[in-house]
């Protein structure tokens, strides 16, 4: 997508922006204290030097540097996936800990490898889409068929695969041209961007601010959350090859700092990973009440979460894919304590459907069945609190840390209007099976839940055959920025050459899950969205029932035994290409 400017974000979106909850930040931050104005200044200051070297830098050495940063990060892995663990109230090592190397190393070093593939492209005259596979997609769309496209990404995650939709409109001339983005004009600066970190995922922070130096030619102040003030020193030595030379510079701070970088006059572009609530107050400042004069002065891109849907399309199914997909929508909610802008949080299920009840039944089996962890992210406790207001019935287990709860009446549910990011599932019905369920759960998802972030969908195999071009076309009318069909859309974010951001349409005055992409390591513009697809039963019942896969129950599912050595091994492997690690791991795969 290309960079977003203040005057583009107020022109009216194409489609409407999905609406959100209103909650302004109230307050203004504090004073900052002089000394600590002075370092930030020092910080821009060597920003500012560091960004004339960064366009003296040819392709070939911007990727040749990506590989020092990648042998920085193998370097850290370790340690950045214990401390991780260890900011979550989780011992080193814990058997939730594999979410901590997907979400961490293995995801920054997979995005690494993509960025460094795509400017070794340009550098010899390429497309970062030649030798892509672009067909058409539903509506006048094309797409890229951008995962996998290696040998390992094919043997390791079989039966998974990865699309970038374009904007309808766009040619496969166009998209090829336009491929690159800023590394198409390399000595061309875009300044110095700010990257206010996420904190919930420890890759969400390094992977903003590699997308600002190679998307847009931007070096980058990163300040990082306080809930992740324990990785910097993993960060500062990860990202060392960056910090040096002076493209990138790594701070923390509170409410004050963000305040006053914000409104700085030499920071051209803001991005944010976090709430709608932050991003109001940057832009239209503290408990400001109209939307009319942004206080924010430069341009800015954010993720912003939202509510996720999970839509069951009915089917035949057996008494194993009823405990298999049951334990992918308790994973889809409970990974990271739910803390994930992208958990699930509204599975939709028809009421027609002859095994609703069997599989509603096993979900609250495996939602219960969870190992239990703390619910750690700040003010977890408030949004439990209003769950339990507003849903007196809810069902409650892992010592009332989680709950399931059922939307009942017409009208919008708290559960469908506020992201909690916190363990609160809800469930709700609509009528029909096959095609009129698909189409009546599209529009339930697109019409009464907040954001556009990312939607799941889960079909069998026999069913989506028989829905054929019904399938697709529903597909398409969500108007979701990430797609996720028989997988869990983490596996968009974990996929460096898919893009993670809200639906297009957003505006400053109503940015519902964000303005533009991230991750996007072939740097592709004029995207709408992405779209994963994976197997809807896992090996050994994939072999000959739809699509194929080697894997047993991915690392990431929350009821897998082998998770953190499994997620460990993997980005081991992505580390040192050792045959034999890779072979004990699949070992443990298969133990799963």
């Amino acid at each position: 997508m290309s960079p977003t400017s203040s005057a583009a974000a107020k022109t009216p979106a194409k489609t409407p922006a999905k609406p959100r909850a209103k909650k302004a930040a109230t307050g203004a931050a504090p004073a900052l204290p002089d000394d600590e104005r002075a370092a930030l200044d020092a910080d821009l200051d060597r920003l500012e030097q560091g960004s004339r070297v960064w366009v003296a830098l040819t392709l070939d050495q911007r990727a040749r540097l990506l590989g020092r940063v990648r042998d920085a990060v193998g370097a850290v892995a370790q340690e950045w996936a214990d401390a991780a663990t260890m900011s979550k109230g989780l011992e080193p090592g814990h058997a939730l800990s594999g979410e901590e190397w997907l979400g961490g190393p293995y995801a920054v070093i997979g995005l690494l490898d993509g960025l460094r593939e795509t400017l070794e492209a340009l550098a010899k005259g390429r497309s970062p889409l030649d030798g892509v596979t672009i067909d058409d997609a539903p509506g006048g769309r094309l797409r890229a068929h951008t995962f996998p496209l290696n040998g390992t990404e094919k043997f390791l995650l079989s039966g998974f695969t990865g699309e970038v939709w374009f904007e309808p409109g766009v040619t496969a001339d166009e998209a090829r041209r336009d491929a690159g983005l800023a590394q198409l004009t390399p000595t061309a600066s875009g300044g110095v961007g700010l990257v206010l970190g996420a904190g919930n995922v420890t890759s969400i922070p390094v992977a903003d601010v590699l997308y600002e130096l190679f998307a847009h030619n931007r070096v980058a102040l990163l300040k990082v959350n306080p809930t992740q003030d324990s990785l910097v020193p993993v960060f500062e030595r990860a990202l060392a090859p960056l910090i040096e030379p002076g493209f990138v510079r790594i701070v923390r701070g509170g409410a004050a700092t963000g305040a006053y970088l914000t409104s700085h006059p030499r920071i051209v572009h803001v991005h944010i990973t976090g709430s709608a609530a932050t991003f109001d107050a940057i832009v239209w400042g503290p408990g400001a009440t109209t939307r009319e004069t942004p206080k924010l002065q430069v341009p800015i891109t954010a993720e912003l979460g939202g509510v996720s849907p999970i839509i069951v399309v009915p089917g035949q199914w057996s008494a194993a894919d009823l405990k298999y997909q049951a334990e992918h929508v308790a994973t889809m909610r409970l990974v990271n304590a739910g803390h994930n802008c992208i958990a699930g949080q509204l599975v939709i299920v028809s009421s027609d459907w002859p095994q609703r009840a069997e599989f509603l039944h096993r979900l609250h089996e495996a939602y219960a069945a969870a190992p239990e962890r703390p619910v750690w992210y700040p003010r977890s406790d408030e949004r439990l609190g209003a769950a339990a207001s507003a849903y007196p019935d809810a069902v409650w287990c892992a010592d009332h840390t989680r709950a399931i709860v059922e939307v009942k009446g017409d009208d919008p549910a708290p559960v469908e209007t506020i992201e909690y990011f916190a363990p609160i599932l809800g469930v709700v019905e609509v009528g029909g099976t096959g095609q009129e369920f698909l189409d009546a759960a599209v529009a339930h998802a697109n019409d009464k839940l907040t954001g556009t972030l990312g939607a799941n969908v889960i079909i069998d195999p026999t069913t989506e055959a028989a829905l054929g071009d019904g399938f697709e076309r529903a597909i398409a009318d969500l108007r979701y920025g990430d797609i996720a069909i028989n997988t869990w859309t983490a596996f968009n974010f974990l996929t460096a050459r898919l893009t993670w951001g809200g639906f297009p349409g957003a505006t400053l005055a109503e940015v519902s899950s964000g303005i533009g992409v991230v991750h996007n390591a072939l740097l592709l513009d004029r995207v709408e969205r992405s779209v994963a697809r994976g197997p809807f039963r896992p090996f050994p019942r994939s072999v000959g029932k739809g699509v194929f896969t080697i894997l047993p129950t991915p690392p990431w599912f929350v009821s897998s035994r082998t998770g953190a050595e499994v997620s460990a091994g993997l980005t081991r492997f992505l580390v040192d290409g050792k045959l034999p690690g890779l072979v004990a791991t699949l070992t443990k795969a298969m133990q799963a």
